[in-house]
């Protein structure tokens, strides 16, 4: 898949809205940076298991949401091909 450029945000229990953007090759792994970046910033509330995500892709523009990708969850895909395998441990590695 090609490098996509996302923003990834989630309302907090504060209200306050809560961005960061990202460059990714999946959804997930554009969630799964974002709850990273998200996770280290000072700012932002925390993010709860259960919480709604909202991606935002650019060019061509698109929007998707994904509840429940605050946590591991969202890395339990089955992986068919070496390279699945390794994208997968990646990403649970940035959502540890």
């Amino acid at each position: 898949m090609a490098l996509r450029t996302c923003t990834v945000s989630f309302a907090g229990p504060s209200g306050v809205r809560h961005s960061v953007e990202v460059t990714a090759e999946s959804i997930y792994e554009a969630a799964a940076l974002g709850v990273s970046a998200l996770k280290s910033d000072g700012w932002a509330d925390a993010i709860a298991p259960g919480t709604e995500l909202e991606i935002q892709g650019r060019e061509p523009a698109t929007c998707h949401r994904l509840t429940g990708a605050a946590d591991s969850s969202l890395v339990r895909w089955r992986c068919g091909q070496p390279d699945e395998t390794l994208k997968k441990r990646r990403l649970k590695q940035l959502l540890a």
